[in-house]
């Protein structure tokens, strides 16, 4: 199978080394150990290689947990069986380079014996190394090619697969990680789009009502529309904005509508917002080589304000706002590929969005964003919200590194 690169099944098995002394957190590197085969120098297939999730090729009509079962008693002498011992399958998943093609049956076993119970089967292993993960991320990137490809592949999505499990994360539909049955690895995160108002702040909505306040004052008075009118337009069409030009109350060019915009965003903003050291140094710590955007449905000299107040002004490449978007709504298709394209991302799976808004998360989901909701009590109804559409939710900005620990970690 292998010689002719035919699609076949095999094992993949994490052998976590329960001695009683290390951590059950899989997040501790330096304390959880694995162990890592050596394989024979006769083997066909990548022959003297390290490798950190041993198995073997699946027979034909054989069970996945049957052929994990045998290869862990046949090559190390490790019974899953017997009850000291546990094997659990935690997802299926697709790999090929030039020289294989497999689909992956990903195990993780708890092994609670003593090294010196392992007993190797030498025609398929020549040693077997008690490693921290820490350890075996140090030894990979020093010498990869001492390295088993498909190995290095397998606990990586293990990791992934076990930090999303610990920190509880949704697994949604579409993406990479998404199907446990077709398991992938996420790409690198390439850009941070953080949402303005109500998100990397929060006052109690009072800027965002004072600003309902101007839209509805300015609709009625500039343009004689009867109370209540701005917000039957911003239901019908997503924005006041969008509802005034589409239903002919306001003349399509650029004079006019800026003058709206200043209008209404003559917000007092400093009475409202200070200095905040805290969000400061959280957004500082992440890792710089990700670009940092505001995504915004307000205009750029309104967040630049906010920004300023907060004391942040200085931490992102750029504002996209209403204007970047074509004043398409934020919950549109539109405004998001609008903002991959300043960014010039390509890849949707790749942007990290922060809002509070459930609609532009479902709208992010629904252009293949990475969405996390910020605030978990909804504006209008003033009771708990979640959205579905989030890979996670936290209650303000600043927990940030309790769902997205990742992109605070590099050196």
């Amino acid at each position: 199978m292998r010689l002719n690169k035919m699609w076949h099944r095999a094992t993949y098995i994490i052998i976590r080394h329960d001695s009683g002394q290390g951590s059950s957190n899989i997040d501790d590197e330096d304390s959880t150990f694995l162990l890592v085969q050596r394989r024979s120098n006769i083997k066909d297939y990548c022959p003297g290689k390290l490798d950190p999730t041993p198995g073997g090729v699946v027979g034909f009509n054989e069970p996945y947990e049957l052929n994990a079962t045998r290869e862990m008693m046949e090559e190390m002498n490790i019974d899953v069986e017997s009850g000291s011992n546990e094997l659990k399958k935690l997802f299926t998943f697709p790999y090929q380079d030039e020289k294989v093609r497999v689909w992956g049956g990903m195990f993780e076993c708890i092994y609670r014996g003593s090294l010196s119970d392992i007993k190797m089967q030498l025609e398929e292993v020549s040693e077997v190394i008690r490693l921290s993960i820490k350890e075996i991320r140090k030894m990979a990137v020093e010498d990869p090619d001492d390295w088993m490809p498909d190995g290095l592949y397998a606990i990586n999505l293990y990791l992934q697969y076990r930090r999303d499990h610990s920190l509880k994360r949704r697994l949604l539909k579409g993406y990479s990680n998404g199907n446990l049955d077709r398991y992938g690895l996420r790409p690198k995160p390439e850009v941070i789009f953080f949402d303005c108002d109500d998100c990397l702040y929060f006052d109690g909505w009072q800027l965002a009502n004072q600003l309902t306040v101007k839209i509805e004052e300015w609709c009625t008075s500039k343009k004689n529309l009867p109370p209540g009118e701005a917000y039957q337009l911003y239901k019908k069409h997503g924005t006041a904005l969008r509802g005034l030009l589409a239903e002919g109350h306001m003349e399509d060019c650029v004079d006019e509508i800026d003058e709206y915009l200043k209008d209404v965003h003559d917000l007092p903003i400093h009475e409202h917002l200070s200095i905040d050291n805290e969000l400061r140094d959280m957004i500082l710590k992440i890792d710089p080589s990700i670009p940092k955007y505001i995504f915004t449905a307000s205009v750029r000299h309104h967040a630049e304000r906010c920004l300023k107040a907060l004391g942040i002004e200085d931490l992102f490449v750029d504002i996209i706002d209403v204007k970047s978007c074509n004043f398409a709504t934020k919950h549109s298709t539109e405004s998001f590929e609008a903002a991959m394209k300043i960014a010039g991302v390509q890849n949707p799976e790749s942007c990290l969005f922060l809002d509070d808004s459930t609609k532009n998360i479902e709208a992010a989901r629904e252009v293949g964003w990475r969405a996390f909701l910020v605030g978990r009590v909804g504006r209008d109804c003033g009771k708990p919200i979640s959205s579905e559409h989030a890979e996670h939710e936290i209650d303000k900005i600043h927990d940030l590194p309790s769902v997205l620990p990742e992109i605070f970690e590099h050196d």
